[in-house]
């Protein structure tokens, strides 16, 4: 297997090499100083081990598997039964299609299932609900179609916002559009929100957000890179986390509740901000 390269982005700049291996390969830090130590990693061709290493913009760091074997990254089930399975997807990495996380699932049960009932971007972490044969792919699609799927998401946006909750019903690509907003924390520089959302649009939350002049921090779509880039250039990626998922099975009728555990550089990131 060749190995994996990723280039330094702007926004990444001055990112410890520990940490941007964390995020880029949506792995613990642990693991990524396993490989850090195991001397698996390199820095524009240049084996570098220490976990402090400081990356510059264009950098391009490469990580060698050991024995041309991929770097194991474990997926952890926060739910499962007959028909479903709900997974916490790490970041940088695709719900669905080559290479994604559905991919590496069906591989390990050498199954075409399970498949993806949903999406989630890429540099989003977090719940996502796949099932395990046909007739629940269907079932659960259906569900989503009629916003009968309760998703609350957790976001770390830019600015304060003083208003505790509010309802932003901003369409997005044409199409009806939901969000409900409470600040768990909030201060001058950034505020921690519990975002529920009634539709389930491409980018909602972040257009949703942005829109009202606090875009999540480190989004590099629709956020400013202008504004706090001292700590910008410390975030790998937008602070977006899909923390809770609930819905009825539409076949037991058994009832669906998966919550996924804020991520390291989710935490870090409040840290870095003074938020809770």
């Amino acid at each position: 297997m060749n190995a994996e390269k990723y280039t330094v982005s702007k926004e990444e700049k001055g990112v410890k090499l520990l940490d941007f291996l964390a995020q880029r390969l949506g792995i613990s830090r642990n693991a990524a100083k396993d490989l850090l130590n195991a001397r698996h990693v390199f820095v524009n061709r240049k084996r570098i081990w220490m976990a402090r290493h400081e990356l510059r913009v264009r950098d391009e760091v490469e990580v060698v598997p050991h024995d041309s074997k991929p770097v194991s990254i474990s997926i952890v089930t926060l739910y499962e039964d007959d028909d479903y399975l709900v997974v916490n997807k790490p970041a940088a990495t695709l719900s669905n299609g080559p290479r994604s996380l559905e991919a590496r699932l069906q591989k390990q049960a050498q199954a075409s299932w399970p498949c993806c009932v949903h999406r989630i971007d890429k540099d989003t972490t977090g719940c996502l609900l796949l099932a395990k044969h046909k007739d629940a792919l269907e079932k659960a699609m259906q569900l989503f179609k009629r916003h009968d799927v309760r998703k609350t998401y957790r976001a770390l946006v830019m600015g304060l916002i003083k208003k505790e909750e509010q309802t932003v019903k901003a369409p997005v690509g044409g199409e009806r559009a939901v969000s409900h907003l409470r600040v768990l924390d909030s201060n001058r520089e950034g505020s921690h929100l519990s975002i529920r959302i009634e539709t389930g649009r491409t980018h909602q939350i972040r257009q949703h957000v942005a829109g009202l002049g606090h875009p999540v921090i480190g989004d590099r779509q629709y956020g400013s890179r202008s504004k706090h880039s001292a700590k910008l250039v410390k975030v790998g990626r937008q602070m977006l986390h899909a923390y809770d998922l609930q819905l009825k099975n539409p076949i037991s009728g058994e009832r669906i509740r998966a919550r996924a555990p804020l991520p390291h550089d989710f935490r870090r990131t409040l840290r870095l901000y003074g938020l809770t």
